[in-house]
């Protein structure tokens, strides 16, 4: 199979720095953001939007784990690994690779909404536009417009930074 870069690895960290600050200037008043990262990639993206927004501005974070199985997600409940008191009042930043159509996000999102928190935004490293639920993305890395037949590929290893499409 064919896989074509879209993003190179220079390309790639210029815009978590961006979505960085983008973040920063919309929590700039808070104490502390909850950067939820939907584990595998979005997990890493979310550690690598930590490491810049420790780069960039005081603001703190806390990273946390959200397991689903994206397969399956209607047999077992999302995951956290944060207990819902950690969340009271605090902004969560719900982090994945790629938005296609928006069921992997919406399963996560569960695990957030009996929680009372001041506000949840999203942010995705690629939005392809194939929304099927009412799900959209707040911070996005790149808006990409691809068939259903196509894949997004997010690689995050230091070895292999890089978005491919295939």
């Amino acid at each position: 199979m064919k896989r074509t870069s879209i993003l190179s690895g220079k390309q790639m960290a210029q815009r978590i720095e961006r979505i960085a600050f983008q973040i920063y200037e919309d929590n700039f008043d808070q104490k502390e953001v909850i950067l939820a990262g939907i584990a595998p990639n979005g997990y890493e993206f979310a550690v690598r939007l930590g490491a810049k927004l420790d780069e960039i501005s005081k603001l703190k974070h806390k990273l946390v784990k959200i397991s689903l199985d994206k397969d399956s997600p209607y047999d077992k409940l999302a995951q956290i690994s944060i207990t819902d008191k950690e969340l009271n009042d605090k902004v969560v930043i719900l982090v994945d690779d790629v938005l296609n159509s928006g069921k992997t996000l919406a399963h996560a999102l569960k695990v957030l909404l009996n929680v009372p928190v001041k506000k949840i935004r999203t942010a995705v490293m690629v939005d392809r536009s194939h929304k099927r639920y009412p799900v959209a993305a707040d911070y996005i890395g790149l808006s990409l417009s691809t068939t259903l037949h196509e894949h997004i590929t997010v690689s995050l290893s230091k070895k292999d930074e890089a978005v491919y499409l295939s």
